[in-house]
């Protein structure tokens, strides 16, 4: 697992000691199988999402924070779930 937050890596580096932290959000995707969005920094609001797309292995984006809009996200191929909103009826 890799992780990547500008401002808590230093102390979370001490609690998670298995887990890899990257320079910045599009080096923490490279190569992974998803991403997981668990923090509202800007940075994260303002992602190169095609950019993103073509590190991942597939373009799988889970959003805890709710910071990109489901129909935007399907309309550029991203597998999207976010938490905590409802359903589009199928």
């Amino acid at each position: 697992m890799r992780a990547y937050d500008p401002a808590g890596m230093t102390h979370a580096g001490a609690q998670f000691p298995g887990v890899a932290f990257a320079d910045g959000p599009y080096a923490c995707a490279d190569g992974a199988d998803a991403l997981v969005i668990v923090t509202e920094w800007a940075q994260f609001r303002a992602l190169d999402l095609e950019r993103m797309k073509a590190l991942l292995k597939q373009p799988v984006l889970i959003d805890l924070r709710n910071v990109y809009r489901p129909d935007e996200m399907e309309q550029l191929g991203f597998v999207y779930d976010s938490v905590g909103r409802a359903k589009r009826p199928e």
